[in-house]
């Protein structure tokens, strides 16, 4: 098939988030990196949960699956990603570009949704409105109240969560990890030689034909495929990598975690990720999902799984 086709993107993106509960809303909150937009649903009143999206084809829309349920005590937010798929729009030659820019992002970000959410005085930084929301007028550095939130994420967003836990730990209440990579191991050298073809010149093809390798076949939601193959080629700058975090500062962490791996993901070896996090985690829950892949997450997360984040976020304290 041929180059990029956004409109397929947008169509794909929208039929995902049908899925979501019918009081999403769209928030665009600008930062000094461009503007993030971000879906919401669940009480503006309840306490905040903002989950990160996988990278590659992923969105936020990839949460669809847990969305109901954690909406029913929380207000959730799901925010697309700088460098990735989305419909977050960096501003031109201000993308992040390193581990630091990231967070910085994630501060104003939050800033931004506490302000919004009145959390803090409004001061017209960001915008709330319905499913096609507006963009919001730009506005100052982000000094709003440190209200501390839960942040989830999965994949390439847990490596990005746990470095913002670690960056500005009074600011997370509850950190959950679902199956993250580069946070407590590496890639299999044969995922990164699998993946090569589709990260050199991605393609429709190659993104289904990678995907049904890595997840062989099994747990892939053919509207969360569809959304994948549609970004195949989508222009975004390139993602901000870096190391693994350093072991002491893992240690020093006090931030209850919930770490989930994907027993079937030939990502990394996830026994083994568990193993190091239970190592370098100080307050940390382990769960191995059974029968499911690294790409098959968030949406083939197993009910269970779905009721035990639930049940870890509503723990005070």
């Amino acid at each position: 098939m041929g180059g990029y086709d956004g409109d397929a993107f947008r169509t794909a993106y929208d039929e995902v988030m049908a899925r979501w509960p019918d009081d999403r809303q769209v928030l665009r909150v600008p930062t000094e990196f461009g503007t993030t937009y971000v879906n919401a649903c669940g009480p503006r009143d309840a306490p905040p949960l903002l989950l990160l999206p996988g990278g590659g084809g992923a969105t936020s829309a990839s949460w669809y699956a847990q969305a109901a349920l954690l909406a029913s005590a929380h207000r959730v937010y799901a925010a697309d990603l700088f460098g990735a798929p989305g419909r977050s729009e960096a501003a031109p030659g201000r993308p992040p570009r390193t581990a630091a820019d990231l967070d910085s992002w994630l501060d104003a970000l939050l800033d931004g949704l506490d302000e919004l959410d009145g959390r803090t005085g409004l001061d017209g930084r960001a915008r709330l409105d319905g499913p096609e929301g507006l963009r919001g007028p730009d506005g100052g550095d982000g000094t709003g109240g440190a209200h501390p939130i839960s942040l989830g994420g999965h994949s390439y967003g847990g490596w990005i969560a746990l470095r913002y836990a670690l960056h500005a730990p009074a600011r997370v209440r509850r950190l959950f990890l679902l199956d993250p990579t580069q946070c407590f191991a590496g890639y299999r050298p044969a995922y990164l030689l699998r993946a090569l073809p589709m990260l050199v010149r991605p393609t429709r093809r190659r993104v289904r034909a990678f995907l049904e390798w890595e997840t062989g076949g099994a747990g892939l939601d053919p509207g969360a495929l569809r959304l994948q193959e549609a970004a195949a080629g989508f222009p975004a700058p390139r993602p901000v990598t870096g190391p693994r975090p350093d072991a002491r500062a893992l240690r020093a962490l006090d931030v209850p975690v919930l770490l989930a791996v994907a027993a079937r993901s030939r990502t990394h070896d996830a026994r083994a990720v568990a193993a190091r996090a239970e190592e370098a985690l100080r307050d940390v829950e382990t769960v191995v999902v059974a029968d499911v892949s690294h790409h098959a997450l968030p949406p083939a997360a197993s009910p269970a799984l779905d009721r035990r984040l639930s049940d870890f976020l509503a723990v005070s304290g």
